[in-house]
């Protein structure tokens, strides 16, 4: 099953560091970050881990909950904390997903059927294309996805970047230019008329072409 934004999520029932889960009774009324990873203990995912944990409070004003992914056992996940806690400096507070059975990357698409029903044996080449990011908004459907070869460290504070465009334009009916940061202008979409964009913007905008069409951000 290949995953496009605007999907519903594939709800599943896994254990993690914190019990046993429903993962969309887990999201509850709020948004969700998964994160997956091919291997415990490999070197770019322990900075990524430490890193997302060092954020976690950014993500929590925005009603957002962290949720880990490694295809090793749960019992694995336990020691490898310890380990991101020693070296990056941030303890890890999320539930890490255990996927032994290999069934959650299976069900989310980043391995292919095929690739057997166990994480023994395995190494992290094996898994490689376990290294997605996918955001997940109160109705359950994919928001943003995001595909990192092993070899490169997640920017994580991008994916802040996008939740906040996307929370303040699923609010209000705008669109974030390139670069976009919160605060900056924002882009009224052709889909609002100007009429309509009247009644929101009384101030006015700019407007560079009839398509383009530059506001402050609302409040």
């Amino acid at each position: 099953m290949s995953l496009r934004i605007n999907d519903t999520a594939p709800n599943f029932q896994a254990e993690t560091t914190q019990g046993a889960i429903d993962f969309h009774e887990w999201i509850g009324e709020g948004w969700a970050i998964l994160f997956s990873h091919p291997k415990d203990f490999t070197p770019v995912c322990t900075t990524e881990l430490g890193y997302m944990a060092g954020l976690q409070p950014e993500f929590a004003k925005r009603n957002t909950k962290i949720i880990g992914l490694s295809v090793d056992p749960v019992t694995n996940h336990s020691k490898w904390a310890a380990d991101i806690e020693e070296t990056q400096g941030h303890k890890v507070t999320y539930p890490m997903i255990g996927d032994p059975e290999l069934k959650v990357a299976k069900l989310y698409d980043m391995l292919p059927a095929e690739s057997g029903n166990s994480s023994e044996g395995r190494t992290a080449n094996d898994n490689a294309t376990v290294r997605t990011v996918f955001l997940i908004g109160p109705d359950k459907k994919i928001k943003l996805q995001l595909v990192y070869p092993m070899s490169t460290g997640r920017n994580f504070d991008e994916v802040l970047r996008v939740l906040d465009s996307i929370q303040l334009t699923a609010k209000h009916k705008v669109a974030t230019p390139v670069n976009w940061k919160p605060g900056d202008d924002v882009i009224i979409p052709p889909a609002v008329s100007n009429e309509e964009a009247q009644q929101k913007y009384p101030q006015g905008w700019k407007t560079l072409k009839p398509y383009l069409r530059v506001v402050a951000q609302p409040k």
